[in-house]
């Protein structure tokens, strides 16, 4: 099994943080304000479903400009 340091914040973990913010944030608005508050979700899963395909994520680009480290070393 491997070791995991829970201390170290590395990109995909930063990634499945502000997404899940996000989608949170999507159904609160939606609940207490206005249906539109869906399209966020609707968002975040297409981002999902487009780095599944591709490998490209427009969030990950700017943590990576930041400085974030990856976890699993690629550089594809």
């Amino acid at each position: 099994m491997e070791n995991t340091n829970n201390q170290s914040w590395y990109l995909e973990r930063v990634l499945f943080l502000i997404a899940g913010s996000f989608s949170l944030v999507g159904l609160l608005i939606a609940n207490y304000f206005s249906h539109w508050g869906l399209v966020l979700n609707l968002l975040v899963g297409v981002n999902m479903i487009l780095f599944s395909l591709t490998g490209f994520c427009p969030m990950g680009l700017i943590l990576t400009r930041l400085g974030i480290p990856k976890k699993c070393g690629s550089d594809r």
